[in-house]
């Protein structure tokens, strides 16, 4: 019941009162500016759409309706008594006549539920009522605001009440855009909601001659016109661009006819667009899934919130910006920047990537990177721009997992189980969190170690808890921000440098399941995933093919107007100049916090002999007189080795060391030669492999065998050597 008053208190009823408890059978939500991004449906009872004021309706559409219902409307005053004589002369005659009913009338009957005809019509009391009502109604509304009601609260057909509800399931336009055409169907239904679709197209073709006297009608197009139109069902239970953050914001705020949200509508169907086109292009790699949210570095609000692909996914009411997913690498930003704040490292600290095992309650602990492929010493820049894994697992064996695990939750990150559940793993990714509270974790860094809450429309004042010293995450954005860091596994030129200043780490999970890129700006903070809700695995997607290019597109189209600097150095950390022993990497101006500066990084020839001699960027400390003396054998990799590729760095630059001991030697992978000496370089495919080393005649020395699993160059597109 849209209204209810006894008689004659419904005549008393003003039209403010009317228009002001009308309660639609949805929810509009907008955004920041008032532009409607998403409609929800509440009442599955009934379909009715918004007020309209009758200044947006179709002039055709009140020419229709007064003409076939009422057309001395604007001469009486409620009552049309020539068509009630009429009408009473036709009975006599048993003659058929129009109703005599007026749209005042008709308007009483639908605001008084005393009113309201039965299964066998209005009794004489009612009529009584109705006529007396509508013309107390004339005497207190003007005759647009009768109008206005009218079209709001009649039933059409079905479940359908009200103008707008009407247009936009017929018709799929809104009340003002109502052509003639639509406009007399509209009017048909009025006097038969619930006809067959033949008799509402013969009363349509009826008010069109009103509407057009002496113009030739096609009642015949009229009639596939109407049918067409009855069968439509446009009016979705929920359309828009932003479906999963209309249903979080209902939860808030239940029963609000309008819901305004932080959301920025470009943005928003930009966002939509770009995920959807990329994900497409993706479709050949077992790929469907995907979400975006962008936050405002200094608000927290949310500006962007895609929570699936829509028509490309199996799962689209699955919300991916509340889905918990394992992070891959994502989470190593904050193990560094600990470390760094605790002082138990620096930017340009030595890690050894080297072959590690740790032991722990369960037994040993082993982390490898993807490929097998250890790079020696190199700095905590380097790990962690190159996103390497095993100087991870030991910055945590410095931090300890329940520290860490303490880190992660003071920015955000709700973990469901301690440090110690989760173990050193936690250090590549190994619990799940959110795609929203990852991507305001970054936000942290990006306010210099600030928390806030993020937020989705109008309420407090933004209220900041420390949660990361500030010169750890100033120092540990360097690094995010700076291509060098990660040109060792992404190259210079790949789609993370942008040509404004941004810090961003990209990251992904076992088996390829998730993928992640998480960054920020001088003022914006964006978060992307893609995979499969269902959690199955995808093929050959990389760090930099996976999400990457929808965070890239999301930053360049963030900062089309807008510049981005980086931030600027918070007291306590200092600048100067850091060497390394043995080139192991370029001398560079490097960010330090004030009292833990160096001039110099080596280690001392012992630790370097200790390590593998399969550790790429160190030199062999073996005499050639010792090479000799040496059976000729492949010290690495091991025969029996399995290696994962990493779907973080771009398959062109994955490539396996080989290390020898002998002279004279060639390198043979299954059959063909592709290098000669004491090392070797392959960039691996998929697939069993024999390795072997030949001598000067053509002599078997040693072979390995090794498995290649995982993404990355195909046999079919590579040759011998593994070029594409």
């Amino acid at each position: 019941m849209i209204a209810a008053c006894a008689q004659p208190a419904c005549a008393n009823t003003t039209f403010d009162q009317i228009k002001r408890d009308f309660r639609p059978s949805d929810t509009l939500v907008l955004d920041r500016d008032g532009e409607i991004i998403q409609r929800v449906r509440l009442d599955a009872s009934v379909r009715r759409g918004q007020w309209v004021a009758l200044a947006d309706i179709s002039p055709a559409l009140r020419t229709a309706l007064v003409l076939s219902e009422d057309k001395r409307f604007y001469e009486h005053s409620g009552v049309d008594w020539r068509a009630v004589s009429s009408a009473a002369w036709g009975n006599l005659w048993n003659t058929k006549t129009r109703g005599a009913s007026t749209l005042s009338m008709q308007l009483a009957g639908l605001l008084d539920a005393d009113l309201r005809a039965g299964a066998q019509g209005r009794s004489l009391g009612q009529k009584i009522g109705q006529t007396v009502s509508s013309q107390l109604l004339e005497a207190r509304w003007r005759k647009d605001q009768i109008l206005e009601a009218y079209l709001n609260l009649v039933p059409f057909r079905g479940e359908l009440v009200g103008i707008d509800a009407l247009s936009r399931t017929l018709f799929g336009k809104a009340a003002h855009g109502l052509d003639e055409r639509e406009a007399a169907v509209a009017s048909a239904l009025v006097r038969a909601p619930n006809a067959k679709a033949a008799q509402v197209a013969q009363r349509a073709c009826a008010v069109m001659k009103l509407m057009q006297p002496g113009a030739k009608i096609d009642c015949d197009g009229l009639d596939l016109f109407a049918t067409g139109a009855l069968q439509r069902r446009a009016f979705e239970a929920s359309e828009g661009i932003a479906p999963h953050l209309a249903r979080r914001l209902l939860v808030h705020k239940p029963g609000n006819q309008t819901i305004y949200s932080t959301l920025r509508a470009p943005l928003q169907r930009f966002a939509v667009q770009t995920l959807a086109q990329h994900l497409r292009e993706l479709r050949g790699r077992h790929i469907e899934d995907g979400a975006a949210v962008v936050l405002d570095n200094a608000s927290g609000e949310v500006l962007a919130w895609v929570g699936s692909s829509g028509m490309l996914s199996a799962a689209a009411e699955v919300d991916g910006v509340l889905a918990l997913r394992q992070p891959g690498s994502t989470l190593k930003p904050f193990l560094y920047a600990q470390a760094i704040a605790e002082r138990r490292i620096t930017a340009a600290s030595l890690l050894e990537d080297s072959s590690s095992q740790i032991q722990t309650a369960g037994g040993l602990y082993i982390p490898q990177n993807y490929d097998r492929q250890f790079k020696g010493l190199v700095s905590s820049r380097t790990a962690l721009g190159a996103s390497l894994n095993v100087p991870a697992v030991r910055t945590l064996v410095m931090v300890s997992p329940d520290a860490f695990a303490r880190q992660l939750r003071a920015v955000g990150l709700p973990l469901k189980e301690s440090g110690d559940y989760y173990g050193y793993s936690l250090a590549l990714g190994s619990a799940e969190v959110s795609l929203l509270s990852l991507t305001n974790a970054y936000r942290t860094l990006a306010n210099g170690g600030r928390f806030s809450e993020v937020r989705f429309g109008a309420g407090a004042a933004v209220r900041f808890l420390p949660a990361l010293d500030p010169r750890a995450a100033f120092i540990t954005a360097d690094i995010l921000a700076d291509p060098l860091a990660r040109a060792r596994t992404f190259g210079t030129d790949s789609i993370l440098a942008t040509r404004f200043w941004t810090a961003v780490k990209t990251g992904t999970s076992k088996d390829m399941r998730d993928n992640w890129a998480l960054g920020y700006s001088s003022r914006y903070t964006v978060g992307v995933w893609v995979g499969n809700a269902s959690g199955a695995p995808m093929w050959d997607v990389s760090g930099t093919s996976g999400a990457a290019p929808v965070w890239a597109a999301l930053m360049k189209q963030l900062h089309q107007t807008e510049p981005s600097r980086a931030p600027t150095p918070p007291p306590g950390v200092v600048q100067t100049r850091a060497e390394f022993g043995n080139q192991l990497e370029a001398a560079r101006s490097e960010w330090f916090i004030r009292g833990t500066e160096q001039a110099f990084f080596a280690i001392d020839s012992g630790s370097a002999g200790a390590l593998p001699s399969s550790a790429k960027g160190l030199k062999s400390l073996k005499t050639p007189a010792l090479q000799a003396a040496a059976q000729p054998r492949i010290t690495a990799p091991a025969s029996g080795t399995i290696i994962a590729l990493d779907p973080d760095i771009p398959p062109a630059h994955q490539r396996l060391a080989f290390s020898a001991e002998g002279q004279s030697l060639r390198w043979l992978m299954d059959g063909k030669v592709f290098a000669k000496g004491n090392t070797a370089q392959w960039l691996p495919w998929p697939g069993r492999h024999v390795v072997r080393i030949v001598g000067k005649h053509g002599e078997v020395l040693d072979e390995v065998r090794l498995e290649v699993r995982g993404a990355g160059v195909k046999a079919a597109q590579a040759g011998p050597m593994g070029k594409r």
